[in-house]
């Protein structure tokens, strides 16, 4: 945390004024640990750049990142795990008026499972604003998210799916959403409001996608279904609310998930 290592988080202390406490006022990222190492470094610190200049912060100085997450990584005793780079206004006011500074920064790791091969999601019964200040960006404000994740948790499901406010897919609280139809791989595009992912990113320069709206009963008429995020990496869906995916052995989104794995088995910051 800001330049020093801690072996318990429980020591590191953060200002009570800290805006990222006090009003959701800063950024963060999410990566994937191997046994290689922090996945995707370059493309997650570039996006935390260009969150923080949409909510009027600092740039994030990547080099004392990159010594945070070395520090962190060095001891680990175990192969997988997850790494969270928050980066917040620092200390400020007790409201939304501009922090006043200087940033904090807070580099974490603990160990995590590698994803199950297919998960089950429900609609979530709130909508995301496509046009709000926060459309896009990865905003430490993730109450919303907390509280629908924990909707779907309460339904027997690990992820949940927003509409935005024209009624068309939009993402899940931490992951972007694929549907396959026949051959064809579809995404919600950007204009949609989703957060722009580093597994979607990677998967779309890599594969043909096809970016287009679609309506929930659109969606749910695919014949495949699979969610992309840091963590999960390509997960297919198996059932959506009541819904169970038309295709049960998920060919696509298999043979999608295998060359994922085989281009970046060791390409540790494509």
């Amino acid at each position: 945390m800001n330049g020093r290592l801690y072996d318990d988080p429980h020591e590191a202390a953060i200002a009570t004024t800290d805006h990222g406490l006090l009003v959701g006022d800063g950024v963060f990222e999410t990566l994937k640990v191997t046994e290689h190492g922090a996945f995707a470094v370059r493309r997650h610190l570039n996006r935390m750049c260009r969150s923080a200049a949409a909510l009027g912060l600092p740039t994030p100085d990547h080099t004392m990142i990159q010594d945070g997450i070395a520090a962190v990584l060095e001891d680990r005793d175990f192969p997988r795990g997850k790494l969270r780079i928050t980066y917040t206004g620092g200390r400020g006011p007790l409201g939304s008026e501009a922090a006043y500074g200087p940033p904090s920064l807070v580099v974490a790791l603990a160990p995590a499972e590698a994803a199950a091969p297919v998960t089950s999601i429900v609609t979530a019964p709130w909508t995301r604003n496509e046009r709000g200040a926060l459309a896009g960006v990865k905003s430490t404000s993730y109450a919303e998210n907390v509280r629908t994740l924990g909707y779907a948790a309460e339904r027997g499901c690990s992820e949940a799916i927003f509409l935005n406010t024209a009624g068309h897919v939009c993402e899940g609280t931490g992951t972007n959403i694929f549907l396959v139809f026949g051959d064809t791989i579809v995404t919600p595009p950007l204009s949609s409001g989703p957060l722009a992912g580093v597994t979607r990113e990677l998967i779309m320069e890599r594969t043909p996608v096809e970016e287009r709206d679609l309506t929930l009963n659109e969606a749910k008429m695919a014949d495949e279904a699979f969610l992309t995020s840091s963590m999960r990496d390509i997960q297919g869906i198996e059932r959506w609310d009541d819904q169970v995916c038309r295709r049960t052995h998920h060919p696509v989104t298999q043979s999608l998930a295998k060359r994922f794995a085989e281009w970046f088995d060791a390409d540790i910051d494509p």
